[in-house]
């Protein structure tokens, strides 16, 4: 199965533009779709595990120590920390990468930071 994307709340929408202009058979999924305002960390990962979506994130400060504890509890597809110093152009490559040459499964419970 194909890895599916879920944007955080303060992911820039330009990334999540730009990977599906590159890419459009990538399934990401917006925060605003998702309804994702207004809730916290475990929310945000509950939902996107229920869903079967790796999230993708800016949240360096916080979500790194949520994902930690979540993990202990739940089975998560995985998570994206962008970082938000790099370009928006060369951010919106590595999720396409990812994708076309991983399998859903191969970042259960992973985290990473990308650039990679």
């Amino acid at each position: 199965m194909k890895i599916r994307y879920q944007a955080d709340a303060d992911l820039n929408e330009d990334i999540v533009t730009g990977v599906l202009r590159r890419e459009p058979g990538l399934d990401f999924q917006t925060s605003e779709e998702a309804n994702l305002r207004g809730l916290d960390d475990y929310q945000v990962l509950k939902l996107a595990a229920d869903q079967d979506r790796v999230l993708v994130t800016h949240d360096r400060k916080t979500m790194p120590r949520h994902y930690a504890d979540f993990i202990k509890r739940e089975t998560s597809p995985g998570l994206l920390i962008v970082s938000q110093k790099a370009s928006v152009a060369m951010v919106i490559e590595e999720p396409i990468m990812i994708w076309g040459a991983s399998e859903a499964g191969e970042y259960t419970n992973r985290s990473c930071t990308i650039p990679l």
